[in-house]
């Protein structure tokens, strides 16, 4: 077990869900520090498409998944295409079946009053968050591996924080005009680049990875519309399945 690992299990035994709580926000917040931008961007977007600043929240809040949210935003015409809309928000929605698949044998154990609220908190940071976390405990021989507590302290702030700056976009989208002229869209890329890295075991592990990206931008170029995500996570599947047992 590495000093990491023992630290980990101390801090677990001695600090009960509080000491849990408090390591899953320290694990999250620098990438919590990143999703600040792109949440002013959308909640500025949304005011100069139309909606309200008591609008934007209940649309964040009740559909926690940015990248939908952006596409809704982007086709949102008044009156609304409320079909086209749903149809986009549930494929690019569509990797949440995936996510929520790979956390599976992780939560497994946990009630149903417990699990449903803890998918509700996921989003992609989160999600990577809490799964790294509990393969690294998995690892280290610790039972039961997923933490609910540190998965918690890592995803709640994640949707306090996305609510509130989209709201605060809302809010101040007239005085910023297009804040994108800021440089905020690099933060989307980097958040993700960074938990690409936290979730980096070697390039065998990452060769789906590689598929997906491919099969992802060869769909966006050629196919309109939001295909490339759906067609991205299945061709992802697709290779881990049969890539499986060369590892």
């Amino acid at each position: 077990m590495s000093v990491s690992e023992i630290a980990l299990a101390e801090g677990q035994s001695t600090d009960g869900r509080g000491g849990e709580f408090r390591r899953g926000l320290a694990a999250s917040t620098p990438v919590l520090l990143g999703i600040i931008p792109y949440a002013l961007v959308l909640g500025a977007q949304a005011a100069q498409k139309g909606l309200s600043v008591a609008e934007v929240p209940l649309m964040t809040g009740l559909n926690f998944a940015g990248g939908s949210e952006f596409a809704a935003i982007r086709l949102w015409t008044s009156p609304p295409h409320i079909l086209l809309i749903a149809a986009i928000t549930f494929l690019v929605n569509s990797r949440h079946l995936l996510m929520g698949a790979a956390l599976a044998p992780f939560i497994n154990h946990l009630p149903k009053r417990q699990v449903f609220p803890a998918l509700f908190l996921m989003c992609d940071e989160s999600w990577a968050v809490g799964l790294a976390d509990a393969r690294r405990r998995a690892d280290a021989g610790m039972r039961p591996a997923f933490s609910l507590a540190f998965y918690l302290g890592a995803a709640l702030p994640f949707y306090l924080a996305w609510v509130a700056f989209t709201t605060c976009g809302a809010a101040l989208g007239p005085v910023l005009g297009d804040v994108e002229t800021y440089g905020s869209a690099l933060a989307f890329p980097a958040v993700f680049l960074v938990l690409l890295r936290g979730m980096w075991t070697g390039f065998a592990a990452a060769r789906p990875w590689l598929v997906s990206l491919a099969v992802a931008a060869l769909t966006y170029l050629v196919v309109p519309g939001a295909w490339y995500v759906a067609a991205g996570a299945l061709s992802g599947l697709v290779a881990a399945w049969f890539l499986a047992g060369e590892r």
